[in-house]
C-alpha cells in the first residue's frame, strides 16, 4: 500500500468517528485502526487529533464537496496543456531506464 493511502487510513478513522457522532480522540482513532488491522503510529494519531482540534468538520466536508466539481471541470483544460510536457517526461524516463538496464547488463558481465 502506498504512503498516501496509509495516511488516509488515519483521516478515514476520524471521519468514521465524526459520522458516528463520537469524539475524535487518540484512543478512539487507535481503536478503529487496530480493529481494521492497521499498525498504529501513535505520533500520527496525536498529530491528527491536534490538527483537527477546533476544525468545523461539517464545513470542511461541504467545502470539499463544492471544490471537487470545480477542480474536475478545470482538469480537462489543464490536461490538454500538459500533454506535451508529459510526452517529454515519458521520453526522459525511457532514456533513464535504458541507461539503468545498460548498467545492469554491464555489472552482470563484469561482476
Amino acid at each position: 500500500m502506498n504512503k498516501e493511502l496509509k495516511k488516509m487510513q488515519y483521516i478515514y478513522s476520524a471521519m468514521v468517528l465524526y459520522s458516528a457522532g463520537k469524539a475524535i480522540t487518540e484512543d478512539a482513532i487507535s481503536a478503529i485502526l487496530t480493529a481494521a488491522g492497521v499498525e498504529v503510529d501513535a505520533a500520527k494519531v496525536k498529530a491528527l487529533v491536534a490538527s483537527l482540534e477546533g476544525v468545523d468538520i461539517e464545513s470542511a466536508i461541504a467545502n470539499a464537496a463544492v471544490a471537487a466539481p470545480a477542480a474536475a471541470a478545470a482538469a480537462p483544460a489543464a490536461g490538454a496543456a500538459a500533454a506535451p510536457a508529459a510526452a517529454e517526461a515519458k521520453e526522459e524516463e525511457e532514456e533513464a531506464v535504458s541507461e539503468e538496464e545498460a548498467a545492469a547488463g554491464l555489472s552482470a558481465l563484469f561482476g
